[in-house]
């Protein structure tokens, strides 16, 4: 890095980069939230499942993001502690209306925050607890209390309901997102 980028970077005129890590079960709504992040311009029309993985990158105001969007598959799981070194931040999203596998999201999330590359990182964790359109959608608190969030101590974490599809709760998710990025882990 030159004299001039260093500069730049301090006087805050270059933005800061950042890589966060998009998480949870397959059909979770993980890459529509990122669809819906992304600038109109850049967004997708027609979303499909992820197959192993697919990179983002957008901007913001103060921000230029690399998302990893990670497939939810039983299959693919195993591949997302290969990003966990390099992460910033996680996105970990929950299909509020999907009881039946809120154990295995809950499984999936001790395994992600017990692992040593996350265990000893101050990585911010936002969760959308997505999908609130849905008539069989728990609240937040709902989603917070079966994935007893209370009990993370060690970082950062927000969740917001949302519904990705109509990108209600996203901004709100972000901004939090930003504000618990700490500048010297950039």
């Amino acid at each position: 890095m030159g004299l001039l980028d260093k500069l730049s970077g301090w006087l805050g005129l270059r933005k800061k980069e950042v890589n966060v890590l998009c998480l949870g079960l397959d059909n979770s709504g993980k890459t529509t939230i990122i669809n819906q992040l992304k600038p109109a311009n850049t967004q997708t029309q027609e979303i499909v499942p992820t197959i192993g993985f697919n990179i983002e990158k957008f901007k913001n105001s103060s921000l230029s993001f690399t998302v990893f969007d990670m497939s939810g598959q039983s299959r693919y799981r195993n591949l997302w502690e290969h990003y966990y070194k390099a992460s910033h931040a996680i996105i970990f999203v929950i299909d509020s209306g999907d009881k039946l596998r809120m154990v295995v999201a809950k499984e999936e999330l001790e395994i992600l925050l017990n692992h040593e590359d996350i265990r000893c990182k101050r990585v911010p964790v936002l969760f959308f607890a997505n999908k609130m359109d849905l008539d069989s959608a728990m609240s937040s608190v709902k989603v917070s209390q079966m994935l007893s969030l209370e009990n993370i101590k060690d970082k950062p974490w927000h969740i917001c309901a949302s519904n990705a599809i109509k990108g209600e709760g996203l901004q709100e998710g972000l901004e939090w997102l930003q504000g618990n990025l700490s500048v010297q882990d950039i």
